[in-house]
């Protein structure tokens, strides 16, 4: 089970496992607050797309595609990912303040679909 959480809210118990997937770290939170047991920087966006994208709506559908053209390349990291999923719940945190158009999301969706097939 994946779930997606920003790192401005409260942690809680129920989050299992939480890794923070972006390449920066979010301003002004600091570790204890974030509380993250892992921080995946190399299964976020690549700073040029991430520029590019610049929280965008419009860019969106690109940008989804585009990112996981990235992930492709990123094997060793998803399998990882995958792994950590398989021991127990995690939750994807992000720093975005847009709830669905952001990175942890797609990351979600890529994750979710390939556990279908």
């Amino acid at each position: 089970m994946i779930q997606l959480k920003r790192a401005y809210e409260e942690p809680s118990s129920s989050d299992g496992r939480r890794i923070l997937v972006e390449r920066l770290w979010p301003r002004g939170l600091s570790k204890e607050r974030a509380d993250v047991d892992l921080w995946l920087k190399d299964v976020a966006p690549s700073t040029e797309l991430r520029r590019w994208f610049g929280h965008d709506v419009s860019k969106w559908p690109e940008f989804q595609h585009r990112y996981r053209e990235e992930l492709r390349r990123r094997s060793a990291e998803i399998a990882r990912l995958r792994n950590l999923v398989e021991e127990g719940p995690v939750t994807f945190v992000y720093g975005s303040r847009d709830q669905e158009h952001n990175s942890a999301t797609v990351l979600k969706g890529l994750l979710e679909s390939e556990g279908e097939s």
